[in-house]
């Protein structure tokens, strides 16, 4: 899952990525209003985390110019200022949600996974289901009635994007620019590995989905798997 980060203290911005990325996000790190409307503009994202109190523009003037644009992306406000009128303003502007400062990181990411929960079918607060295999937030395990195995980063976040676009053709390019981030240097014959190993895992899970290659397309999350 991969997420803009719009904060303009950079200790606080690198503690909040730190914290993100131990946790199997992705995240693209803005520092002003302005540079959050461009990263919008060339980047998809699964949700927004968005300081108020920014330079060249504020972040209620960003939310507003977002929703304005038509663009739904979930939007948690993470400010300093607590009082209710602020609050309202925010949610009244388009925000899922609003978190002040200072907060707790197990708050910050449960706030996270309740704003941005949506596509395949989700039990709880921490697991992913499609087909016979679950993927579960809190311990990165993925699993079947097989076995499981827990799951580095890449492999997590790989399976976690196909099971939530079940069916859908994801592109190399999108595996990279939402794991590995839009500047990486990497270069792209490594989503082929992680490809690999994850269907060994799930060959070793007897999952009854499997990851079909499309020529020139992508790949995909399909059923037809071993039962």
């Amino acid at each position: 899952m991969r997420l803009l980060l719009a904060e303009d203290e950079a200790s606080l911005s690198r503690a909040v990525v730190t914290i993100l990325r131990k946790n199997n996000y992705t995240v693209d790190a803005a520092y002003d209003g302005i540079e959050v409307l461009e990263y919008l503009e060339s980047n998809e994202y699964d949700g927004v985390i968005l300081d108020v109190m920014m330079p060249r523009m504020d972040g209620i003037s960003v939310l507003q110019q977002i929703r304005k644009d038509g663009n739904n992306v979930p939007v948690l406000i993470l400010t300093a200022k607590a009082e209710v009128d602020d609050k309202v303003l925010g949610l009244d502007s388009g925000a899922n949600d609003y978190l002040t400062k200072p907060f707790a990181s197990r708050e910050l990411l449960a706030r996270i996974r309740a704003m941005t929960r949506n596509g395949a079918a989700v039990q709880g607060d921490s697991r992913l289901h499609f087909g016979n295999i679950t993927l579960d937030y809190a311990t990165f395990t993925l699993s079947s009635h097989a076995g499981s195995f827990v799951l580095a980063n890449k492999d997590f976040q790989m399976i976690e994007l196909m099971m939530r676009n079940s069916g859908q053709i994801i592109s190399a390019e999108q595996f990279m620019n939402r794991i590995w981030g839009f500047e990486t240097s990497t270069e792209s014959n490594v989503v082929w590995t992680y490809i690999s190993y994850l269907r060994k895992k799930l060959a070793a899970l007897r999952a009854d989905v499997e990851i079909r290659a499309r020529r020139n397309a992508g790949y995909s999350l399909e059923k037809g798997g071993i039962k």
